[in-house]
Order: C-alpha cells, then sequence, then structure tokens
C-alpha cells in the first residue's frame, strides 16, 4: 500500500496503526519510541487523497468521519505528526503543495476592506453560544498568560490583559486604541486598569453588538466604545495602540500597510503593543485545511518578515517577548471545555463542525507543542526615550495591579 510506505518513511517517532478501508491493518513504527494510537479509513478513496494531498485531506477526513482514531485520540495522532513535520515536509507532496502555496500567498492574503470583512465573518459570525462552550467568562480569544503554579484559564487571561497594560505603560487617562477587539474583552480590562478611553474595532458584527451590551452592563460606556470598523480608516492620535491574535489576519502584503498605519495613528511619545502568533522558522505558507475551513485569507509569520517592515515604517522596537508554550496550555484548556459541551454544540450545528472545531483546537494545541509556532509580543515607539533604560518598570507596574483589585 502506497500510503503506508510513505509513512513509514516519514514516520520515525511514535507508532500508528493504520487499518485501511479493506480492513489491512498496517504497523507504522518509528525509529524512537513514542505514542501509540489506531487510525481506521473507511473510504478506500482517503488511500490516494492522503497520499497526494495529506496536509488537506487529514482534516477532511476527520470531519467526515472516513478516517477514525480509535486508539488515543485525534490530539494523540496529530502530535505523532507533528513530532516528525521536519520529516513529512520532505515528502514530495508537501514540497510541491507548500511551494506553490508559498508563491501564489499574497494572492491567497489578500485582505482588502471587503475581503477582510468576509474573512473575519466566516470564522466569527457563528452563533453566538458556540464560544461560550469553550472561552473563558470574558471571551479572550487568544493566548492566555500563564503563571508558575497557575492552570485556572480565567486568571491566566486576566494576566495577560496586565501583562500587556505594564507593557504598554498604562498611564490614568490614556487615550487607548485596540486593533482586532473582538468581543471586548482587553478593552473592558484596560479600562478597569486604568485607560481612560477605549476605542474597540472589530469586523464582525456579532462581536460588537456583544461588546456593546457586555461594556453597558459594566457601567464602562463612557470610557470604551466598540467600533464596527478597519483599523486603516481610523485617524489618531491614540497614546496607547495594543493588538492581540489580529495582525495573523492582516495577509504577508498588507505588512507594510499596517505598520505604517500603526505608525501614524501612535502619538509621539506613545506606545504600541502587538501580540500575534510566529514561527519559529523562516517565512512559509498557510496550512490549506487552515485556510479553507478556519481562517480564510490568515498567515502565521516569521519575526524575520516582520521586523524589516517595522523598521522600514520608521518605528523602534523596544522589546520583544517570546510566549512558546502559553498557547499550548491554552488550546488544551479550550479543547476540555469544549469537549466537556460537545452536545450542546452538536444542538448548534451537527457532528461534522464538532468534528472539525475538534481537529482546529487539536492541531492547534499541537503547532504549539512541537510544529514550530510561538506567540510574540512586540513593543512600539516613535521615540527611543519613550520608556524606562530597564524592564523593570514591567514587573512594578504588575506588583501595584494584582490582580485582585479587577
Amino acid at each position: 500500500m502506497l500510503l503506508s510506505n510513505m509513512m513509514r518513511r516519514v514516520i520515525r517517532r511514535g507508532h500508528i496503526t493504520l487499518i485501511d478501508a479493506r480492513g489491512r491493518r498496517h504497523e507504522i513504527k518509528g525509529q524512537i519510541p513514542g505514542a501509540h494510537v489506531t487510525v481506521r479509513l473507511h473510504d478506500a478513496s482517503r488511500h490516494w487523497s492522503l497520499l497526494f494531498n495529506p496536509q488537506l485531506t487529514l482534516g477532511e477526513a476527520y470531519m467526515d468521519g472516513t478516517l477514525t482514531v480509535e486508539d488515543g485520540d485525534v490530539a494523540g495522532l496529530l502530535a505523532i505528526v507533528m513530532q516528525n513535520i521536519e520529516n513529512l515536509d520532505q515528502h514530495w507532496a508537501f514540497t510541491v503543495s507548500g511551494r506553490w502555496r508559498y508563491l501564489t500567498r499574497r494572492f491567497a492574503q489578500a485582505n482588502n476592506l471587503l475581503r477582510s470583512r468576509n474573512n473575519v465573518a466566516h470564522h466569527y459570525d457563528l452563533y453566538d453560544d458556540l464560544f461560550d462552550e469553550f472561552l473563558d467568562a470574558d471571551r479572550f480569544y487568544s493566548c492566555a498568560y500563564f503563571e508558575p503554579g497557575h492552570d485556572d484559564l480565567e486568571r491566566a487571561q486576566a494576566t495577560k490583559a496586565r501583562h500587556l497594560a505594564a507593557k504598554l505603560k498604562l498611564e490614568p487617562g490614556c487615550k487607548v486604541l485596540d486593533i482586532g477587539s473582538g468581543w471586548g474583552s482587553l478593552g473592558v480590562h484596560l479600562a478597569k486598569l486604568g485607560a481612560g478611553h477605549v476605542d474597540g474595532v472589530t469586523l464582525s458584527s456579532e462581536q460588537q453588538t456583544y461588546a456593546k451590551d457586555w461594556v453597558e452592563r459594566e457601567g464602562l460606556s463612557d470610557r470604551v466604545e466598540s467600533k464596527l470598523k478597519d483599523y486603516r480608516d481610523l485617524r489618531g492620535p491614540y497614546d496607547r495602540i495594543v493588538s492581540v491574535g489580529m495582525f495573523e489576519h492582516v495577509g504577508v502584503g498588507h505588512f507594510r500597510e499596517y505598520f505604517e498605519k500603526v505608525r501614524d495613528l501612535l502619538a509621539d511619545d506613545g506606545v504600541a503593543v502587538i501580540h500575534a502568533i510566529g514561527r519559529f522558522g523562516p517565512g512559509g505558507s498557510t496550512n490549506p485545511w487552515i485556510a479553507k475551513y478556519i481562517f480564510p485569507g490568515g498567515y502565521i509569520p516569521a519575526l524575520s518578515e516582520v521586523l524589516p517592515v517595522v523598521e522600514s515604517a520608521g518605528l523602534f522596537t523596544t522589546d520583544i517577548e517570546i510566549l512558546r508554550l502559553h498557547y499550548a496550555q491554552t488550546l488544551q484548556c479550550w479543547r476540555k471545555r469544549f469537549q466537556e459541551n460537545w452536545d450542546k454544540v452538536a444542538d448548534l450545528y451537527d457532528e461534522r463542525f464538532c468534528r472539525m472545531w475538534d481537529f482546529y483546537l487539536a492541531a492547534s494545541e499541537m503547532s504549539f507543542r512541537y510544529g514550530g509556532n510561538m506567540v510574540f509580543q512586540i513593543q512600539l515607539t516613535k521615540n527611543q526615550d519613550t520608556l524606562p533604560l530597564t524592564r523593570d518598570y514591567i514587573t512594578d507596574w504588575e506588583r501595584a495591579h494584582p490582580l485582585e483589585r479587577q
């Protein structure tokens, strides 16, 4: 069987028992011991599609139920895949499709105003109740920040908000812009931490409606505003600019436009912090399954692609922090909650949707554990002397704002 032969060439760590559509068992054991899963294929056509287009087919087969995991679960299967990703990248099907996606990525990520709105609606304008089934109580849909000895998701998300506020050197009365504000989580937290006024912008009408209602319930309508607007249409200046989990939706062809707009919106003595998913390796392309089903138009950048654009925009990079496994832990929490509420999500959609979301969360977690993904926080200013000489002010700010005060 060609598929099992291909798998034997690329799986060098771990053990996969493959049961093909004819009921034949194939043992794929890597030279390096590791976890074991059993995978069953129920459709013979998947033998060929997995061979020729594995990155797209694996997720589709799991969604459709033509691939099931019998010993272990899909997260265990994806962990083995990610631990062998360097070998998989050398497989000819990965090489050919990867090069083509790289060559055409600017077209795939041509996120003009209309396309950006459509891409956002694809993922975020779903049934509102869906996100309550797996996110924290404040609906942060981005990497949390786990302190040593604390694994509570709610606390970790509040800690992330405080960490960003400290890096912004948030001061009473600051006018803040939150680019890609989602359901308003960060804006509410920043207002409670002392921001004078927060403008949040989103392209999702569902998110804006939720954010406005939440802000009103909190009694913050005079200090926090959620706008259904593209950041490119804004006018400044703002004392502080923060963007969390939005830069991944910009597209490689729009990096310069993004940072030049941040520059134009930022006050001369202002501070900006960009929090986004990145990759440890060089620039590449978006996984085709993710691009088709989860985040159309999205792209995870390498720092080597980002920093030259920051420099050309005339901004100073004053601090960079890499969060390595925080997002893996966040996604693990999300997936556990999602599975606990599987039946509720199935009532909203169907079993295929649940398997799609389960695959997305599991694949994302394993991409941070084994696949070379990370989160970066880049701090930017327009002048070298805007911030103190050492990073002590970040710790000092956090100590002055313990979580219990929120």
